[in-house]
């Protein structure tokens, strides 16, 4: 079979070096130097330089027959691990949260007083307001901001409590601190937040916390939607699970990068 034309550009030996290490999987921890050149349709003399070169370079173990990947082959994983983030980690959970429930879905962190919005997908407008990623609005006044506001240390809530202006865009907008305080009380016993028409006229949204690998808040996911198609009875039935079991997904990836595991905070 004919080997499909290569770009000027295309080095060969790097594209069996790492077939070579793709040979290695969970069915295959051990090979021998036949092994590997069957499995990467290479000769026994390409596959032993291979080999050799990798267990020079400490990727590659041996004990003279069989030949198995090191600890040290990680370190080609960490790369990548180390250099996406929250956005790249979250956007195809999105993606498939938004083809399961028709509506569009956000991940936003907090900023100062703020949310601000790191990775969406939309499907229709719903609000007045144009939403893309970078946009902000008050914390206190959305179920993302809710979320994060809810889960900060006691000092720090008080803080923003004493900070925030409490500015009604609508008439159903929380008014003081005292039923803010509640309404942060009331997220952190079910897990999740549920704001009714309160940033904008004919909007409703809930949202659940994402949290890194020591349990500390990063992140909120949220669904947006219309108040004439979605009753709090519906938005409780049918979007919180699947939202909830997107965050579960979310937070089991962003447990791999090496950036939220340590003293990461919401």
């Amino acid at each position: 079979m004919t080997e499909p034309a290569r770009e000027p550009h295309f080095v060969q030996s790097l594209e069996r070096g790492l077939a070579v290490i793709r040979a290695f999987d969970a069915a295959h921890p051990e090979l021998t130097l036949s092994e590997v050149a069957r499995a990467c349709a290479i000769t026994r003399a390409a596959a032993r330089r291979f080999l050799l070169t990798l267990a020079d370079l400490g990727y590659v173990h041996s004990d003279g027959r069989m030949f198995r990947l090191s600890p040290r082959i990680l370190d080609l994983g960490y790369a990548y691990l180390s250099s996406i983030g929250l956005p790249e980690i979250a956007q195809p959970h999105l993606q498939h949260l938004v083809q399961e429930v028709h509506e569009s879905s956000s991940v936003c962190v907090l900023d100062g007083d703020d949310i601000r919005y790191v990775a969406r997908v939309p499907t229709s407008r719903i609000m007045t307001v144009s939403i893309t990623v970078g946009t902000r609005f008050p914390a206190y006044l959305t179920s993302v901001g809710r979320v994060l506001l809810a889960y900060l240390p006691e000092q720090d809530v008080e803080l923003h409590l004493k900070r925030v202006r409490f500015e009604r865009p609508t008439a159903r907008a929380i008014a003081s601190a005292t039923l803010l305080r509640n309404e942060l009380g009331r997220v952190r016993d079910q897990g999740y937040a549920i704001v009714d028409q309160e940033l904008e006229e004919g909007l409703r949204s809930v949202a659940a916390p994402i949290r890194d690998r020591n349990g500390t808040i990063v992140a909120a996911v949220n669904i947006p939607v219309h108040a004439s198609r979605n009753s709090i009875e519906s938005i409780r039935r049918d979007l919180i699970p699947p939202l909830l079991a997107t965050a579960s997904r979310i937070e089991a990836d962003l447990s791999l990068l090496p950036q939220y595991v340590s003293n990461a905070r919401a």
